[in-house]
């Protein structure tokens, strides 16, 4: 069964047979390739823990009376309070039928641009950008761009670790052809360590960098006149405010990359999050395409602005118009024309007249009570959005939340109604990729329990809110074409998005469909090469951009991102031991002047404050880490530790024209605490499940193989808990009465253990000390689970006879072959290994995905240098 990633935009193609998940060859997105998240899809496939039977007031109940409370209630706010009382939010997850027909119901029969997306979080400052420009949402770039160029600029993309498999080909295309790859970052990134020139900009420092590049183009006469001047209008005035724009950067940097991009006309720009995550972003990427428009260096092979997506269906969402400012099928709000085309073709004579709220005002109309009623789907925002602590308070206020989710989340808690969603594997429909290539994600397998996919739910409420002939859609194929022939209705051309050869695909082509890019039929499918825009008189327009002045503060500018083999808020991956075994535990990373005038080093206790609130992270020192800023992975949530998600920390701030949150631009400040003491637990998940807040200090969780689960604490006050190992485990684990167990305490050394037991097998162990020295390792541990413990022989597991502390295995750095960090060390040093490939025969490291290769890199260097 051929279907697609449900992780980045990239869009791999994989094939689900009797041995498991592998990467299908046949698909143009990735040619068989997978990164290390895709190849451990299989194992995410436990339904355990999933939602799987409506619920109302955490009452299970059947379909029907959960949909129809959810019916009543939101014909009730809209009959009382108008129907923009009412919104959805909804994601990137969805695929592209389900977009549709939630979108069709708020904006066309509901009457509001209430529905939003988390894509809102991540890809709406691409989408302002490139309509202002281009006049329609339009990437004008192909993956097959990558191959062919001979400069490649990866700008607020840290491409290695979040579009892995793309940035593969352009590391292929260095080998092939002596690609030139430039990363423009403030932290030395992974990308980075690959890269030919890294250019540590400050954060925010690429809209002046991009409009100095144009101004230096055109000095040295790099400029396209004739494309200027046939195909654009504006470009005086961005001239002149680029010839305003210091770069920013070390002088002879500038020289370096002036001199790569002026020489080399098959050059792309890709940019992706911490270009986008900011209060300047549309006026940045504006300046990245405006290089681009004044060079000619647009549609033509290996040359082109390119926006890298975040999620899987983003772009399928903005097809079919799941941000708030948008209509459907590249139809916009602003012109009455296409207000009127929607109308007509929905027969929806109360079509939604003006856009909706984007996310941060959607959330924020939640908590000041006009809107009544709330249906989230596919996304955990009480985790993911700026201010979380504002948005669980307004998911409290709100007198009606319907949440729509495969796994229980902080906001699946907050929910008044809880639907159980069919995922990833088990439900049938498309998405579209960062190159515009659709691909169909199919089912293999049932949905588990009551589960259903989230269009059905959408069609379900519909009927129920008397819009029942709108919305019999009989299976997702029906919902395809009529996506598709919305895409080509009353269309001669001035849309470039159109699906008109897909209007009438038979149920057995859709399920049969093979990845196609749109638009669908030209031979070549990149798009804007010949110089015909979106807009009135087919002319691209050139926009000025002016970089603020940067502003003197004490704080440190915290970013937040992605890791290497996490996604989201870790529904999926945080339940895989392997991917979990590269960054167990949330952590700010700091550079060394900043952890020197904090007094701190790795392994500390940081508090983090901003003015949303305070967190306490565990410190690493990082040399790739520019001075006055700090860095967080946005993974972390309040189900694997005291930290919750540093989303909490994030202001409200948003770039004007797109709506987008600022999350690569918070301000904190950072005090050391004190450790008092220690703890290791490692059990069974029942018994590991309830952590008392209360006394564990700063604590972290982290799934370990065979299902246990791996605790660790950190007091943050003296321990005074009890004269007792079970006083101490108690209260920290709030573990019930009547357990098998043993305990040992020394008052002296401040050491505490215990060791629940059943029938002689451990089911639990937990060691507390004042001093790391005296913890065993998590290695040492697990060993003691396999073992049978009689009475006579189980006080070993307490004295220290039975749980050396051993040497730990080690930070696991190749997640394909399970190599740590520690072996690759050993194997450089005792094989004077001098290449990442020569470190690929030793050990294996860096030969499946290739994610961790960065990684390989950065030790070989250090090995060297240790060496000397």
């Amino acid at each position: 069964m051929n279907t697609t990633c449900p992780y980045c935009g990239v869009g791999c193609g994989l094939i689900a047979g009797p041995d498991g998940l592998v990467g299908d060859e046949a698909h143009p997105a990735n040619r068989g390739r997978l990164c290390v998240k895709g190849a451990t899809l299989g194992l995410t496939l436990d339904d355990r823990d999933r939602l799987t039977q409506p619920s109302i007031g955490g009452r299970d109940t059947t379909w029907a009376e959960a949909l129809d409370l959810a019916a009543v209630r939101f014909a009730e706010a809209i009959s009382r309070h108008g129907p923009d009382s009412v919104a959805f939010y909804v994601s990137g997850q969805f695929l592209t039928e389900d977009y549709y027909v939630a979108n069709k119901l708020m904006k066309g029969f509901i009457g509001s641009g209430n529905i939003d997306t988390n894509s809102r979080l991540c890809m709406a400052s691409p989408v302002a950008a490139h309509i202002r420009a281009f006049g329609e949402d339009l990437v004008p770039g192909i993956y097959d761009d990558f191959d062919q160029a001979d400069l490649i600029l990866f700008t607020g993309s840290n491409a290695a670790w979040c579009h892995p498999v793309l940035f593969q080909r352009a590391l292929r295309a260095r080998e092939a052809r002596g690609t030139r790859i430039v990363v423009i970052d403030p932290r030395r990134s992974a990308t980075a360590e690959l890269a030919d020139l890294h250019i540590p900009i400050a954060p925010g420092g690429d809209l002046a960098l991009f409009a100095a590049l144009l101004a230096v183009c055109a000095e040295r006469g790099m400029l396209d006149h004739r494309f200027i001047r046939e195909h654009t209008s504006g470009f005086d005035a961005a001239l002149s405010a680029a010839r305003t724009a210091g770069h920013g950067i070390d002088d002879a940097l500038f020289a370096t990359l002036a001199e790569w991009v002026v020489a080399t006309p098959r050059m792309i720009t890709a940019f992706s999050q911490g270009v986008n995550q900011s209060a300047i972003a549309t006026d940045t990427i504006s300046a990245i395409i405006n290089l681009h428009l004044a060079t000619g260096r647009i549609g033509k092979p290996g040359a082109c602005p390119f926006s890298l997506t975040g999620q899987p269906n983003a772009m399928g969402g903005r097809e079919v118009g799941g941000l708030a400012n948008q209509l459907a099928a590249h139809l916009g709000f602003d012109d009455p024309s296409h207000h009127d085309q929607l109308a007509r073709f929905w027969n929806a004579p109360h079509l939604a007249r003006h856009p909706g709220l984007k996310a941060v005002d959607l959330f924020d109309a939640v908590h000041d009570g006009r809107i009544k009623a709330l249906w989230i789907a596919g996304t955990n925002p009480a985790e993911s959005l700026p201010r979380s602590n504002h948005v669980r308070e307004a998911l409290a206020r709100c007198p009606t939340v319907v949440a729509a989710d495969c796994w229980a989340t902080a906001t699946t808690a907050r929910a008044h109604i809880v639907l159980p969603a069919a995922g990833w594997s088990e439900k049938d429909g498309t998405v579209t990729n960062s190159e515009r290539l659709i691909s169909r994600q199919r089912a293999f397998r049932s949905a588990p329990g009551e589960a259903k996919p989230d269009w059905w739910m959408f069609a379900e409420l519909g009927r129920r809110l008397g819009h029942g002939p709108a919305f019999d859609f009989p299976n997702p194929a029906s919902i395809f074409r009529e996506h598709a022939a919305l895409s080509a209705f009353e269309n001669a051309g001035e849309r470039v998005f159109n699906l008109a050869a897909l209007t009438n695909i038979p149920d057995e082509d859709y399920d049969a469909l093979r990845p196609l890019h749109w638009p669908i039929g030209p031979a070549d499918h990149r798009l804007l090469g010949d110089g015909r825009f979106s807009t009135g008189d087919q002319r691209a327009r050139f926009v000025p951009t002016i970089a603020p002045a940067s502003e003197a503060t004490p704080m440190m500018t915290l970013n937040t991102g992605r890791l290497r083999d996490q996604w989201h808020t870790m529904t999926r991956t945080g339940r895989v031991p392997e991917l979990m075994a590269h960054r167990s535990h949330a952590a700010l990373e700091i550079a060394p002047e900043d952890a020197a005038a904090s007094g701190l080093a790795s392994g500390d206790l940081v508090a983090v404050t901003s003015n949303h609130g305070t967190i306490t992270l565990t410190a690493v020192v990082d040399p790739g880490q520019r001075r006055g800023s700090a860095f967080a992975a946005m993974h972390w949530t309040e189900g694997q530790g005291s930290a919750g998600t540093v989303n909490q920390l994030i202001g409200s701030t948003c770039d004007p024209a797109s709506g987008e949150p600022a999350y690569k631009h918070g301000q904190a400040s950072l005090r050391r605490i004190a450790a008092q003491w220690h703890g290791i637990a490692l059990g069974r998940a029942a018994l590991t499940g309830r952590v008392n807040t209360l006394h564990a200090g700063c604590w972290a969780r982290t799934p370990r193989a065979d299902g246990l689960m791996h605790l660790r604490f950190t007091g943050t006050a003296p321990l005074a808990l009890g004269a007792t190992g079970r006083a101490v485990a108690t209260a920290l684990l709030d573990l019930p009465e009547g357990l098998e167990s043993l305990d040992y305490a020394d008052l002296r050394r401040g050491v505490f253990r215990l060791a629940v037991l059943k029938r002689g097998t451990v089911q639990l162990l937990l060691h507390v000390a004042r001093d790391t020295a005296a913890l065993p390792t998590v290695e040492a541990l697990e060993a003691l689970f396999g073992q049978s413990w009689p009475e006579p022989d189980a006080g070993r597991l307490l004295i220290g006879l039975g749980a050396p502390r051993l040497s730990p295995a080690g930070r696991i750095v190749c997640v394909c072959h399970q190599v740590t960090e520690p072996a690759i060390r050993a194997a450089i040093a005792t094989g004077r290994l001098g290449t990442v490939e020569a470190i690929g025969l030793a050990t294996l490291a860096g030969t499946g995905c290739g994610s961790c290769v960065s990684e390989l890199k950065g030790l070989l260097r250090h090995e060297l240098v240790a060496a000397e």
